[in-house]
């Protein structure tokens, strides 16, 4: 049904709709089919605003939010295949919003900022801090 034109990219023309977790596979979303259904059924994602099955078929100009791990991110359809192929083809599919974008981003920021400001992140403390620590036990117990 799809045909393929000149420069590799499936042509949409012979597809309709597609399987929700068919095109996330496609887009580059995620790494397997299973994993994209079972985001989908643990509802990391959702399609026009509500809860979906994988069943689910998509069209062009659905939105999607998608969260995955820090990140959550709402792109609209704007191609379909159910095939996958490159990075390349994959990003010609869907449109991500400028308003996820930025939201995206400024996550990123916080949590990097986050990061450097705590300088034991394993939760332990430090030499100074044990002595500090030992002085102030000793204190109170006088």
């Amino acid at each position: 049904m799809s045909k393929k034109n000149n420069n590799n990219m499936p042509s949409v023309t012979g597809l309709a709709k597609v399987r929700l977790d068919k095109w996330l596979w496609a887009a580059r979303f995620f790494k397997t089919r299973n994993l994209a259904k079972q985001a989908i059924d643990g509802g990391k994602v959702h399609c026009n605003g509500a809860r979906c099955k994988s069943s689910r078929e998509i069209e062009i100009g659905a939105s999607l939010e998608i969260r995955q791990g820090w990140d959550e991110k709402t792109v609209v359809v704007s191609g379909l295949s159910a095939k996958r192929g490159g990075a390349p083809q994959a990003l010609l599919l869907y449109q991500e919003t400028s308003a996820s974008l930025e939201k995206r981003q400024l996550h990123a920021e916080q949590r990097k900022a986050m990061q450097s400001t705590n300088p034991h992140p394993d939760g332990r403390p430090s030499k100074q801090d044990r002595r500090l620590i030992h002085r102030f036990k000793q204190n109170q117990s006088e």
